[in-house]
C-alpha cells in the first residue's frame, strides 16, 4: 500500500513539474465550452442570472432568468476575473439576434458602476436593424447627430465605442444569427480591431488624437475612462440574447 501511495505521489509531482505557465505568444483559453471557471459578474463573485453554457457556448438569454432573479441588484456584465492582461491579442467568436447589442471590454478595473465608464469597448451590435427596433433619438441628440434616430458610426459593430468608428469600406459583418469573429490586438504603440479577418480600426492609445477624442463629450462624466494599462477581459449584457465561443488570448 505504501508503495502505491508513493508511486501516486511521484506521478503527481512529475505532472506538476511538467506544467508551465504559457509563454508570451502562446494562446491561453479563457472559455473552452465546458466550464465557467474564471468567469464572474463585474464587482461580483458569481455569474449573474441569465448566463450559462449552452451547446458548448457561453450564452446569455432571458429564458434562464427565474422569478427570484428579478431582485438581483448586481452588475450583469461579466469578466474573466482570473487574470489581468496588458498587451495582448484576444480572439472570440460571437453571434447576436435581431436587434442585439453587446460589447467586448478590456483593461477592466472593478469598483465602478460598470465596465463602460472605465474600459474601452469593441462594439457588437445589429447594425442593420437596431435603430429600426430601438428609439435612439433621445440618446443621440446630445451628440449633435445629423440624424439622431440612426446609429452613429462610432456605435456600429467593430467600433472602439465612442472613440474610433470602423472602416466601412473594409468591413465584413455577417447577418444576425450567424457567427462572426473578432480580434483585438493591443500594445501601447498600436491597437487594431479585426472583424471576420478584416482590420476595421487602428489607433495609437493615449496619443494626442486619442485624448482629443476622449474629450469630445461622451466621456466627460467618466474621468477614469481608458486610463488603465492593464485589466480584465469582459462582455456586456445589454438585455439581448448573446453567444460566445472559442475565447482565447495571448500575451504580447
Amino acid at each position: 500500500m505504501k508503495k502505491i501511495v508513493l508511486g501516486l505521489l511521484a506521478l503527481v509531482i512529475s505532472s506538476c513539474m511538467g506544467m508551465k505557465k504559457p509563454e508570451a505568444g502562446e494562446w491561453i483559453t479563457l472559455f473552452d465550452g465546458s466550464t465557467l471557471e474564471g468567469w464572474r459578474a463585474y464587482n461580483g463573485q458569481e455569474m449573474p442570472p441569465g448566463w450559462a453554457i449552452v451547446d458548448n457556448e457561453l450564452t446569455f438569454t432571458t429564458d434562464f432568468i427565474k422569478e427570484e432573479d428579478y431582485d438581483y441588484k448586481g452588475n450583469r456584465d461579466i469578466i474573466y476575473g482570473a487574470e489581468e492582461f496588458d498587451n495582448f491579442e484576444l480572439y472570440v467568436e460571437w453571434k447576436i439576434p435581431l436587434g442585439g447589442n453587446s460589447g467586448i471590454f478590456y483593461h477592466v478595473k472593478e469598483g465602478y458602476e460598470g465596465p463602460p465608464v472605465v474600459a474601452p469597448e469593441y462594439q457588437l451590435i445589429d447594425d442593420e436593424n437596431y435603430a429600426r427596433i430601438h428609439d435612439l433619438t433621445a440618446y443621440n441628440v446630445q451628440f449633435g447627430a445629423e440624424d439622431p434616430s440612426q446609429l452613429l458610426n462610432w456605435q456600429k459593430t467593430g467600433a472602439d465605442y465612442a472613440m474610433y468608428p470602423p472602416n466601412s469600406e473594409n468591413k465584413l459583418l455577417f447577418p444576425v444569427g450567424d457567427w462572426n469573429s473578432s480580434r483585438i490586438i493591443f500594445t501601447e504603440k498600436k491597437v487594431e480591431y479585426w472583424l471576420n479577418d478584416k482590420r476595421v480600426v487602428s489607433f495609437v492609445p493615449w496619443s494626442e488624437d486619442w485624448y482629443q477624442r476622449r474629450s469630445s463629450g461622451k466621456w466627460d462624466s467618466a474621468p477614469d475612462y481608458g486610463i488603465y494599462k492593464t485589466g480584465f477581459i469582459g462582455f456586456q449584457d445589454h438585455g439581448s440574447n448573446l453567444s460566445f465561443r472559442n475565447i482565447k488570448i495571448k500575451k504580447l
